[in-house]
């Protein structure tokens, strides 16, 4: 089985993406940018082989052509740690990698990166300047219920 990816991904909709950034360039240029970094996370990441590509997506019934034909799951309910401690923990145990799709500057060779460290670590964070992370990543284990707590 391969490794799992999870794109973190909000649907398209004016308005609704990319907030803190449209405050400075409108709305429209935000939602402009959102959806051609969906599409060119989707392209690059679905396409290669070395993992399976899932967007977990919000609203939970969003569907649409910016994920390019990668399945989609619901990020469900619950603060952005809750909702992101459900997605790695559903499906099988695997080696598996999170992302949010705000991350212009990811490429293949980081996401590929992450899973060989998870050949000797538990668990990886892409740590961000602001203190926070944009990767996270688990190996077999499955997260504990307080993990983003």
């Amino acid at each position: 089985m391969r490794p799992l990816l999870i794109v973190f991904a909000r649907a398209p909709r004016l308005g609704t993406v990319n907030t803190r950034l449209a405050r400075a360039i409108g709305a429209v240029e935000a939602l402009r940018f959102h959806r051609a970094q969906l599409r060119r996370l989707a392209r690059t990441l679905n396409a290669d082989g070395r993992w399976e590509t899932v967007f977990a997506v919000t609203p939970d019934a969003a569907k649409g052509p910016w994920t390019q034909g990668a399945p989609t799951r619901p990020q469900g309910a619950g603060d952005l740690g809750e909702r992101m401690m459900r997605a790695l923990r559903a499906g099988p145990a695997r080696p598996t990698v999170l992302i949010g799709a705000d991350i212009p500057a990811v490429r293949p060779a980081h996401i590929a990166e992450a899973f060989a460290a998870l050949r000797a670590a538990d668990a990886v964070f892409g740590p961000a300047e602001d203190g926070g992370f944009w990767l996270v990543g688990l190996g077999r284990r499955r997260p504990t219920p307080r993990f983003f707590a």
